[in-house]
């Protein structure tokens, strides 16, 4: 479920870095929650990312 429908936003990968300088493997997932939304007048449920629900609100596209 780490997916953004509308985005495509998915996982990142990188590294942890200590104050040593030594680096171990990380997983950045986005926050995505699964949404209600009303699409072409019916109601859907999305997997969305907080960043993308955001924009949408900016932009006057969902209240």
């Amino acid at each position: 479920m780490a997916i953004c429908e509308i985005s495509g936003k998915g996982k990142m990968y990188g590294h942890n870095v200590s104050f040593s300088q030594h680096k171990t493997r990380k997983v950045f997932k986005p926050n995505v929650q699964k949404k209600t939304l009303v699409v072409d007048g019916k109601k859907v449920k999305m997997n969305v990312a907080t960043s993308t629900l955001r924009t949408l609100k900016k932009k006057g596209l969902i209240k």
